[in-house]
């Protein structure tokens, strides 16, 4: 028997994101302090209620003017291309937090969100989904998404407002609560 056991790849994603997915500014889309700047963040949990200290999270965005950016530069930020990706990880409470824009709308009269992509471990596969802006309140009604779901369940899919530019998400994996996930599109016809 060796002297020292190593960390071995597992049958799920996990936990083993620190060592080398996550990079300095990876979680900055823009400086923080910029002009518009505004602070994503939250918790993630898992099915006991307990505080993840190893996900981690990937967002993807539209721009303030609600184009999809399609540039690259997230892996080395220049500190003014905005890419409209970015991931972090939970630190040792589970906590998260981006650097980012307010997303801008895609479609006339659609509300804003963020896709949200969270690796966690013991899941199979990543899990999508998506975080609306609690400003676009009457425009939710209209999303395709929103209006499939019960009030209770559409509520974990909207931010909420904790302070003048700091949006709060906290992710459930399971349990009470529970975040909605979404169906990605190539995932269709995995089981």
């Amino acid at each position: 028997m060796p002297d020292k056991l190593l960390p071995t790849p597992a049958q799920t994603v996990g936990p083993f994101f620190s060592f080398g997915l996550c990079y300095e500014g990876d979680s900055q889309l823009v400086p923080p302090g910029s002009a518009n700047a505004i602070r994503l963040h939250g918790v993630v949990y898992d099915g006991a209620g307990h505080p993840l200290p190893d996900a981690l999270l990937e967002i993807r965005q539209a721009d303030a003017d609600g184009a999809i950016p399609v540039v690259a530069g997230s892996l080395h930020r220049d500190g003014h291309t905005f890419t409209g990706w970015g991931r972090c990880g939970t630190d040792p409470a589970g906590h998260y937090s981006f650097t980012t824009l307010l997303p801008g709308p895609v479609a006339a009269e659609a509300p804003r969100f963020f896709a949200v992509t969270v690796f966690a471990r013991g899941l199979l596969d990543r899990l999508f989904t998506r975080c609306y802006l609690p400003q676009d309140a009457a425009l939710h009604d209209s999303d395709e998404v929103l209006a499939a779901l019960e009030p209770e369940r559409r509520a974990t899919l909207i931010a909420e407002q904790d302070g003048p530019s700091s949006l709060r998400f906290d992710v459930h994996l399971q349990g009470a609560g529970e975040t909605v996930f979404l169906q990605f599109p190539r995932h269709a016809d995995i089981a």
